[in-house]
Formats: structure tokens, C-alpha cells, sequence
């Protein structure tokens, strides 16, 4: 059985800009929380809560990176990479559970709508805007390479988006005395956050499960590799993704009778192909000569 892997590099992740999020973060908390309470908004406290579940996401997020970065051991021959991967999806989950916290206080609100000082409202979103969209510019450059980062990416985007709304409707507020605005946004909001959580779960859980992710064509990698010169047939393949940016492939593959010196090029050619067709960047093949009965493209269980 032969194996190579290519390491990938992602851009490192700035920690510093990490921490400057975190504390941006903490500090719109505190101001909306406040904010809120003079004016009475749902809609500012809400952003408030949501915001603080940001900041403890960048911890969480944090903390993942760095047990992602410890070298294997012989326990963990993986290493903790996949700690990333559980951190998104705490993260995920702690946005969806306050959607739902803050839908059910809206609905309550629309039934019992009371003043809202509509100046105190804006000014404070205003500045919690402000702070959100630089978290993201801060964030943004990683987000593409790391899921766990995209969620927390996601967490400040949503944030922005919302203070962008709470903005409109503090407008509103001030101009028409439309109070009933307040729980309105509150639920649009929420429902925004529910659909990016739910997207960063079901791709950190497709994960988890080892399921082929990228959806790529197994036939196509089966038909490519039986026309390499010296293989006859590749089969019991498996396909996975340790993280979002480390794939791995494994197969049987069922050459002519050959010495194991030959089978190096066989392996370097499915390799260099997989490599840039698919971005997979760990291939284990288990070269075989009449050694398998069944030829199925997966292993039977």
C-alpha cells in the first residue's frame, strides 16, 4: 500500500485580527445591551445577544485553530484537525437555538408593542454596524480557506446585516412611530441567521460522516484510472474529507503482475490527476495483482 499527501497551505489565519473581532464584539454587546434597555428595542438587544454569541464564537474559533495546529500522536493520528469542524457547528447551533429565542420574543412584542426611543436606537446600531462590517474585512480574507472561520465570518456578516435593519427601522421609528417595526425586523433577522447556520451544520455534519462532500464523480476517477497503461480495474474506493480544505482518497487498485517499483509511477500519475481534478491531496492506494474477488466500485460493508 502506497500513500502521498499534499500539504495544503491556506492563508494563516491572523490571530491578531482574530482578537481585534473578539473585541469589537464584546464592546457592541455592552453598547446594544445598554442601548437597548434605554430605548426599549428588542430588535437593539437582540443584536445584542447576537453579538455576544459572536464573540464567544471567535473564542471558540480560536481555540479550535489552535488544537487543529497540534501535531499527531499516536492516539491522534489525525491530529485535532477535525476540532475546527466541531467548533463551526457549536457555533452554528448556538445561532440557530437564538433565532428561535428571539422569534418567540418578537411574536410577543406584536401582540404588546411599546414605545421605543427610535434616537438612542439608531445611534447605538449605527455604531454596532460600523464595528460588525470591519470584523468582517478583518475575517474575510480566511473565511474562503476554513470552515470554522465562515461560520464565525457568518456571525459577524449576519450581524451587519441585522444593525443594517435595525438601522431602517429605528428610522421608522423616529419618522412614523411605527413601534411594531421593532418585532418585525427581529424575526426577518432571525430567519436570515436560521438559513446561514443551517448551510455551516449540514456541511460541518456531511464532514463528520465522511461523506463525499465536493460530490465528486467517482465513475469519472474510475474511468480515467482504468485507462492508466498497466491497471486493470480500481475499486473499493473511499472518499473523505478530514476538514473542509483536507481530502482524502483511498483505493484498491488492480494492476498486471508487476514488480512494486513499477506500481510508483501507476501511483504518481492517479495522484497528480486526483490532485488537480479534484483538489484531493491525500491519496492511500493498495496495489493488487488477482488479489480481490469483487471489482465493486465501493467496499461492501
Amino acid at each position: 500500500m502506497s500513500s502521498v499527501h499534499k500539504i495544503t497551505s491556506p492563508e494563516k489565519i491572523n490571530v491578531k485580527n482574530l482578537f481585534i473581532a473578539m473585541g469589537l464584539n464584546f464592546s457592541i454587546t455592552i453598547a446594544e445591551i445598554i442601548g437597548g434597555l434605554i430605548s426599549h428595542s428588542l430588535a437593539l438587544i437582540s443584536d445584542a445577544l447576537h453579538n455576544f454569541s459572536d464573540a464567544v464564537a471567535l473564542i471558540i474559533t480560536y481555540l479550535a485553530i489552535k488544537l487543529g495546529q497540534r501535531p499527531r500522536t499516536l492516539k491522534y493520528t489525525f491530529g485535532l484537525k477535525r476540532a475546527e469542524i466541531i467548533a463551526a457547528i457549536v457555533n452554528a447551533v448556538s445561532l440557530i437555538i437564538i433565532s428561535f429565542f428571539l422569534i418567540k420574543e418578537s411574536i410577543s412584542r406584536l401582540t404588546k408593542p411599546s414605545p421605543i426611543i427610535g434616537t438612542i436606537m439608531l445611534i447605538t446600531a449605527t455604531v454596532g454596524f460600523l464595528a460588525n462590517i470591519s470584523g468582517t474585512f478583518l475575517l474575510k480574507k480566511g473565511s474562503a480557506h476554513n470552515l470554522n472561520l465562515r461560520a464565525a465570518y457568518f456571525h459577524l456578516l449576519s450581524d451587519a446585516f441585522s444593525s443594517i435593519v435595525v438601522i431602517i427601522g429605528a428610522i421608522c421609528i423616529i419618522l412614523f412611530k411605527i413601534y411594531w417595526i421593532d418585532p418585525i425586523l427581529t424575526i426577518l433577522i432571525s430567519l436570515y441567521i436560521l438559513k446561514e447556520a443551517y448551510a455551516i451544520v449540514k456541511e460541518a455534519v456531511d464532514i463528520l460522516m465522511m461523506s463525499n462532500v465536493s460530490r465528486i464523480n467517482l465513475e469519472e476517477i474510475k474511468e480515467f484510472v482504468e485507462k492508466i497503461p498497466g491497471v486493470i480495474n480500481i475499486h473499493h474506493i473511499h472518499l473523505w474529507k478530514m476538514t473542509d480544505n483536507d481530502t482524502h482518497f483511498e483505493a484498491h487498485v488492480e494492476v498486471e503482475d508487476m514488480a512494486v517499483s513499477q506500481t510508483a509511477e501507476i501511483h504518481k500519475t492517479i495522484f497528480d490527476e486526483l490532485q488537480k481534478r479534484y483538489a484531493i491531496n491525500h491519496v492511500t492506494l493498495q496495489f493488487e495483482c488477482q488479489v480481490c474477488e469483487k471489482f465493486d466500485i465501493l467496499a461492501s460493508s
